[in-house]
């Protein structure tokens, strides 16, 4: 007769014991594992974090660079208005605020110039920072506020520069576009041709108003074009009040079509005063040569709260994502 299998490496019951027994101690390697690299992680992340708000602390010692600025002779003080009106990204009301607040602080700054680059962008922050302009002028007469154009300074952006007491640009800048722009795409027909309907559920006639792939009625057509004709006649109105005679816009119709000119075109129609950049207004008109950039910079803590803001709606997107 044959023995029966008495070694452990042949009993079948013996190999299955084996494996859990190593199965289990991988889990509990592994679960040990992921738990010192969750651990140091978190270490990393503190220490970072330490870092940050030793370096945060550090500068706050040395404060700002307003004694740097007020220790400067007489000179001509620069704000940079820039990029998109109303971004996500930058306050320019703020900005416009917080630098020429800085000025009137220094009696050495004779003049202050808003170095304008931008396309435009939101009416409402273009209209807010017209009328701070136009206030913070009023209380501060003796200091001229005169916006410099450069490559650009159209629609938002000169509904911002109207405020100022003179506009100068290069002949070759682009100004003006004073005028509204709202838009979208209708899918309808697409969708027709492909055999898809939409599923839209609104309480109020008006609410889904604007989506691409439902029809607008005639009455949502007269809302949109209502709206528009509202806020370009708020732009139109700021631009005649701060540019006052010296517009002509009874002898160019087109003025307030939503046209754009060049810097040599805009002179002739009265939206700017003259050529110029930066360095020749500060020289000739102003009469200080040294330039002062008052553009507040954006503190640390602002820069990580939006970097931390943006990584976070980023997360939240992509677990809704997989949800839905």
């Amino acid at each position: 007769m044959q023995e029966p299998y008495s070694r452990e490496g042949n009993n079948p019951s013996s190999h299955s014991g084996s494996f859990w027994e190593r199965e289990v101690l991988r889990e509990v390697l592994l679960a040990s594992y992921k738990e010192q690299r969750s651990a140091r992680i978190w270490r990393n992340i503190w220490r970072v974090i330490g870092v940050i708000l030793f370096l945060m602390f550090i500068a706050s010692l040395f404060g700002d660079d307003t004694d740097a600025v007020q220790s400067s002779g007489e000179h001509t003080a620069v704000i940079d208005l820039k990029g998109e009106i109303g971004n996500e990204l930058d306050d320019q009301v703020e900005m416009l605020r917080t630098g020429m607040e800085a000025v009137y602080n220094n009696p050495n700054a004779k003049a202050i110039i808003i170095r304008a680059n931008s396309p435009g962008g939101s009416p409402v922050v273009s209209n807010i920072a017209f009328n701070e302009i136009r206030r913070m002028k009023s209380e501060h007469k003796d200091i001229p506020v005169y916006v410099v154009a450069e490559d650009m300074c159209a629609s938002g952006c000169y509904y911002i520069a109207a405020a100022a007491d003179k506009i100068y640009a290069d002949p070759s800048s682009v100004v003006g576009s004073i005028g509204v722009i709202g838009g979208g795409f209708d899918a309808t027909g697409l969708m027709d041709k492909i055999g898809i309907k939409r599923r839209l559920k609104i309480a109020g006639s008006n609410k889904g108003m604007g989506d691409p792939f439902s029809p607008e009625t005639p009455a949502q057509t007269q809302i949109w074009e209502k709206m528009l004709t509202d806020i370009h006649k708020e732009f139109i109105k700021s631009v005649k009040l701060g540019r006052g005679k010296r517009l002509k816009d009874q002898q160019y119709s087109d003025v307030f079509s939503g046209r754009i000119y060049t810097g040599s075109e805009a002179k002739e129609v009265g939206l700017i005063d003259d050529f110029g950049s930066v360095y020749s207004v500060a020289r000739d008109v102003v009469k200080a040569p040294e330039l002062v950039n008052y553009t507040p910079e954006e503190d640390f803590g602002k820069m990580l709260g939006r970097h931390l803001s943006a990584e976070m709606e980023t997360k939240v997107k992509e677990k809704l994502s997989k949800i839905w």
